[in-house]
């Protein structure tokens, strides 16, 4: 089952709407059935509609509407995979259970808008940010994404963000990379001197850890295609859109031009990012053994706020590989564009995502279109990797620093983990909570960023309710918080990210009343108060 925002439109949204649009080819459709229909599970009792779900499969019923009046309830069922509207619809209208159905359109609040970038070969090659179930190298489910069109209506990112990449460097003179160089305001360029007294010479840019110099310039390939998904400039009508369209980026070579690299390279690369302002920091490299160089560096770099994306590598086991399998780190997994664990990647047919107890999260990384460290022209190439998947980690987040730069590491983590979708992969690994294979889930970009805009009210504030401390943190396997309502609200419910009915308090003119969390994630909380009802979602971190 996916994880999923509960949203009550009139409550959230104010009753309007930007627009509606119906879709030929869907994977929700809303039917309502009629009074003398039964109330539990109406569509079990209609032959006809057993064997529409025997031969097109469903993830998910949601229960919407009233729940108190049956006439004025509500289903939306969820597909595994896109089907036909026009013929499930006719399929559902034939039952004579069946008030009406249709497709689920989408829309949006007032003022705010899906933001689709003019990226040359966004639509066609990006399925990681926008999945519609038609790229052409692997089969594809829609909606199998970060959600990533959603996400830029909410931010794109700050200039005062650095991203450090450790990798095999970035081809520096990109036009993807134009203006978004971290550059060392300390240091005169060219004048063979360490101005700023910070242990390197001329390093305006960042530091090539391989070969001890100033040019961290990318001789492989691998760190160019890193750092364009992080960041690449979006919305500039040229090749490809990265997560993050300001962040500045600092880059420290850290893999030779075989991409190789030594434990000290990395734990140098670590300390210079530390001392020298990265927020935000991927890795997607790793290795065997134990370093406690490494460790110690890695544990700099967190007192330092630095929050690190890391990824799992690619031999299909649940090796403990480093710096993957350190505390504190972000470690990354790979799917594919249907949503399963990418094994094997397109290059080898031995290989696969690592997964194992460190596992955090996993993000698209197969069959990754990326920016070339030879051609400034060249969009052609990709890769796949867990590699690939660490900076989609990475660039979202810079963009919750983006929206809240006192955020820590550890309190990035938590939201990226806690509004990752769960089951969404092979039913076999992706089972619900935490799984060896998943983590916490497939991240989606959207659910973290609206976590971080704050509550959502209606309109009417006078009815306006507030729900403390936020986030809520999870402590020895439960947390609570505390909801704080007018003292007039008849009942407060509490539902999961799914829709799930999970508690309902009667509050008998009492004005507040706490709320058991058992698991990170979003609850919705929906207050009834004569007539009106209000909706607001709340984050329960570890």
């Amino acid at each position: 089952m996916k994880k999923q925002f509960l949203f009550f439109v009139i409550a959230l949204f104010g009753g309007s709407l930007l627009h509606a649009q119906q879709q030929t080819v869907a994977t929700r459709i809303i039917v309502a059935f009629k009074p003398d229909a039964p109330v539990s599970a109406p569509w079990e009792n209609d032959a006809q509609l057993l064997q529409l779900f025997k031969e097109h499969t469903y993830s998910r019923i949601e229960t919407c509407g009233s729940r108190k009046n049956a006439d004025h309830r509500f289903y939306v069922f969820t597909w595994n995979s896109p089907v036909n509207t026009a013929e499930l619809i006719n399929t559902f209208t034939q039952s004579p259970l069946v008030k009406y159905a249709e497709a689920d359109g989408q829309g949006a609040a007032a003022g705010v808008q899906l933001l689709t970038p003019n990226d040359q070969y966004f639509y066609n090659r990006q399925w990681a940010l926008k999945n519609d179930g038609t790229f052409s190298l692997s089969t594809a489910t829609a909606g199998a994404d970060i959600d990533m069109e959603n996400a830029w209506a909410i931010e794109q990112g700050d200039s005062t963000i650095v991203l450090g990449v450790i990798d095999t460097g970035t081809k520096l003179d990109h036009p993807e990379f134009s203006g978004r160089l971290w550059i060392n305001s300390g240091e005169i360029a060219g004048n063979n001197i360490d101005d700023d007294s910070n242990g390197f010479v001329d390093d305006i840019n960042g530091w090539d850890f391989a070969n001890n110099d100033n040019s961290p310039v990318d001789d492989h390939g691998h760190g160019t295609n890193v750092a364009g998904i992080a960041c690449a400039t979006g919305n500039n009508s040229i090749g490809y859109a990265g997560v993050d369209w300001h962040c500045k980026l600092m880059t420290m070579k850290g893999l030779d031009a075989s991409s190789y690299g030594f434990y000290s390279w990395w734990a140098d690369a670590l300390y210079y990012a530390a001392d020298n302002g990265v927020n935000v920091l991927n890795m997607s490299l790793g290795g065997s053994g134990t370093s406690a160089t490494l460790q110690n560096a890695i544990n700099y770099a967190l007192s330092h706020n630095v929050t690190i994306a890391v990824s799992m590598m690619n031999f299909n086991d649940n090796g403990a590989y480093i710096p993957a399998s350190f505390s504190g780190v972000i470690a990354v997994g790979s799917t594919d564009s249907d949503d399963a664990r990418t094994a094997p990647f397109f290059w080898s047919t031995t290989s696969g995502s690592c997964y194992g107890s460190h596992i955090s999260v996993v993000a698209p990384g197969n069959y990754i279109y990326g920016l070339s460290n030879s051609s400034n022209t060249n969009y052609g190439s990709y890769w796949g990797g867990t590699s690939q998947a660490a900076p989609h980690v990475a660039g979202l987040s810079t963009l919750l620093l983006a929206q809240n730069p006192t955020l820590t590491p550890a309190q990035i983590k938590s939201l990226i983990e806690a509004t990752a979708e769960d089951q969404v992969g092979d039913p076999a690994e992706d089972v619900a909570g935490w799984d060896q294979y998943h983590g916490h889930g497939r991240i989606n970009a959207n659910y973290a960023l609206s976590v971080m805009t704050g509550f959502t009210a209606t309109a009417n504030t006078a009815n306006a309710f507030s729900v403390y401390p936020n986030p809520v943190q999870i402590e020895a396997g439960q947390g609570t918080f505390t909801i704080a309502v007018p003292a007039n609200t008849s009942a407060v419910e509490v539902y999961d990210a799914t829709g799930r009915l999970m508690q309902t308090h009667a509050l008998n003119g009492t004005d507040r009343v706490q709320v058991a969390a058992d698991a990170p994630g979003i609850y919705m909380i929906r207050m009834l108060n004569a007539g009106h009802a209000e909706t607001k979602k709340v984050i329960v971190t570890r």
